[in-house]
């Protein structure tokens, strides 16, 4: 399914030459009849010779309606360049060229049209020669040239026949699988609802799935689609579609949104482009300018940023970050126009190379010049790298997605930043890995590996007598997501420089040594615990007398075992209550507090704490004034 589009001044027969095509005026408006002047975007589809469908998209050709025209041209496959033969090259033939330029909608074939009002063969060369001249230079210097009247029909196959031609040596746009319709016309049909129309610029709509508008965010559900009023099931990538949307109101969609899958896309008021300034602009594009910004079927005004220079002259080129006054919905390799608001004029275009950059740039920074020309001229290897470097630490699929490549090249891409050992797989997968696995650039990875042992450096030159800090206070000091810090801190204990010990990680071969104060201390309390295993002091009794820090040091060392917040035993004591316990049960089915109480001699305060933490263990079950054992 193709679509081309016409371009050219006003007057100069296009919505005649389109009626004499297809059999149907593509002026649907009164005014537009009774004026006999296209206003806005008119539509009409034919066969070409073969059979193949063809739709196509009538622009307008005052300068009035400029704006009109470039909703509907950003999404055709070719053109027919409009001169009428009785007028010849006229000033908006000049700007709908060198709008055709800046899109790059590179094929197509220039009519002249009018032959029948123009009888002498030597004024029509004339007027072929000057067409010629006109596009030397642009997209359309190799076009061809069909003559033809739409009043008498002459020429009118040889037109079939070279628009054939030229939509043959075209390949079809790459369906990268995320459907994009950017809506160009909204209508309400009795009985049925909201239409909304355009070119489905990538991936396919099907009967009866949730589909939304962006960047309004409203959804709604397909209940019919059409192309060329037919009614289809599933419309296709680079066709004309007429979706009709349950759930939603006409008035509630405008021109210049964005019909998608949800969750595919998301809108941005940020975008990095590459800008080329026309040659005959009438002024500088100085940095701060306010503009109108045209991509697919969005009109929205921007704030120019200019990036590594202060102004740029007519016909140079340079990078941009347009601050938006709206969000809309771009994807790198858009095709874009920019305008001067007041007094109107075409500035320039160029492609879009970052529709989501992670912030403001600093307007000369090098890096940042660097990397949109990465963007824009990369390999696909290139490409895909530069989208981690935007994104960090993400599923494979997502950068695949904002590199915007195809299958065959993400693929391609994607294993030749793994042979080269500049991407890290983060997660354990297939050899092949999937497109959900974490991943991240090897730079970044080394740079977050070097944060996580700074960290644990200071942490532990600052905290001597702990034997490693809680896994938590890491992931919250490296500001790292649940997902990324257990990926990571499996990556780095497999890597050997990180040791795990239950909650508490550490750098390998970290140990808590005690100096001779510290150490005499612990036996001093110690021998406390060896002359009243049951009657011990309690944990504040511990802290007081050794101090929070070396108190911790000792459960880090196993020297205590803490079983409640007032309750703590000397590691061999509480490894012997347990077997104390462990036989009372091989004889009996049922424990009491005042049996272990007595087998203790001790108060019921020790007995109550030890029990209620074999219950939080597991181990055994209170029932009434009973517990029972659970597992050994």
């Amino acid at each position: 399914m193709r679509v081309i589009g016409t371009a050219g001044h006003v007057d100069h027969g296009k919505s005649t030459l389109v009626a004499a095509l297809t059999g149907t005026h593509p002026d649907r408006l009164k005014e537009e009849q009774a004026r006999e002047m296209t206003i806005d975007l008119g539509f009409a589809w034919m066969n070409l010779p073969g059979g193949e469908m063809l739709g196509i998209v009538d622009v307008p050709g005052h300068r009035d309606f400029i704006e009109n025209m470039l909703a509907g041209v950003g999404g055709i496959d070719a053109v027919m360049f409009v001169v009428a033969a009785d007028e010849g090259v006229m000033p908006q033939t000049r700007e709908h060229l060198a709008i055709l330029d800046l899109l790059q909608i590179d094929h197509g074939v220039i009519v002249l049209t009018k032959i029948d009002m123009t009888p002498d063969p030597e004024w029509l060369e004339l007027v072929a020669a000057d067409a010629r001249a006109a596009v030397q230079g642009t997209v359309l210097a190799e076009a061809p040239i069909v003559p033809v009247s739409a009043k008498t029909g002459e020429g009118l196959p040889a037109l079939l026949d070279a628009l054939k031609t030229v939509l043959a040596q075209q390949p079809q746009r790459a369906d990268l699988g995320r459907a994009r319709l950017p809506v160009d016309r909204v209508f309400t049909i009795a009985g049925f609802g909201t239409v909304v129309t355009g070119t489905l610029a990538d991936g396919q709509f099907k009967l009866g799935e949730e589909v939304e508008l962006l960047p309004s965010g409203l959804r709604g559900r397909v209940r019919g689609l059409q192309t060329h009023k037919k009614k289809e099931q599933t419309a296709i990538q680079g066709s004309r579609v007429a979706v009709n949307i349950s759930g939603l109101d006409a008035d509630q969609v405008r021109r210049g949104e964005v019909l998608v899958h949800p969750g595919k896309y998301r809108p941005s008021a940020l975008i990095d482009v590459q800008f080329r300034l026309l040659g005959d602009a009438s002024a500088p594009l100085r940095h701060n300018t306010e503009v109108k910004f045209f991509t697919g079927s969005a009109e929205v005004l921007a704030r120019v940023r200019l990036l590594g220079v202060e102004e740029l002259r007519p016909g140079e080129e340079g990078w941009l970050q347009l601050d938006l006054r709206e969000p809309l919905v771009a994807v790198r390799g858009d095709r874009y126009i920019l305008r001067r608001p007041s007094p109107s004029e075409t500035l320039g275009g160029g492609v879009v190379v970052d529709p989501h950059p992670a912030r403001r740039h600093r307007r000369h920074a090098e890096e940042v010049l660097q990397r949109l020309e990465t963007l824009q001229e990369g390999a696909p290897a290139e490409v895909l790298q530069t989208a981690f470097y935007a994104l960090g630490a993400v599923a494979i699929r997502e950068a695949v997605a904002r590199a915007r490549l195809s299958a065959e090249q993400s693929e391609s891409a994607l294993r030749e930043l793994l042979e080269s050992g500049q991407l890290v797989v983060l997660e354990a997968g297939s050899p092949e890995p999937r497109a959900d696995l974490l991943a991240l650039l090897r730079p970044a990875w080394e740079e977050l590996r070097a944060r996580a042992e700074r960290e644990l450096q200071v942490f532990h030159q600052v905290q001597p007598l702990r034997k490693g800090m809680p896994r938590e206070e890491l992931k919250s000091r490296l500001k790292l997501a649940p997902r990324l810090f257990n990926a990571a801190a499996r990556r780095w204990v497999a890597d050997g420089w990180l040791a795990e010990n239950g909650a508490l990680v550490a750098l390998a071969g970290h140990a808590l040594r005690l100096n001779p104060q510290q150490a005499a201390a612990l036996e001093r309390l110690l021998a406390r615990f060896a002359a009243a295993p049951w009657a011990c002091p309690s944990v504040k009794e511990c802290q007081q007398e050794v101090g929070e820090d070396l108190y911790q040091a000792a459960l880090d060392l196993e020297m205590l075992v803490q079983v409640s917040p007032d309750v703590v035993f000397r590691k061999q004591d509480y490894q012997r209550l347990l077997e104390m316990v462990k036989a009372h049960f091989q004889r009996e089915a049922t424990l009491t507090v005042v049996q272990l109480r007595d087998m203790l001699n001790t108060s019921r305060k020790y007995v109550l704490g030890f029990l209620e933490h074999l219950d939080a263990l597991g181990v055994t079950a209170r029932d009434g004034d009973f517990r029972r054992l659970r597992r050994p």
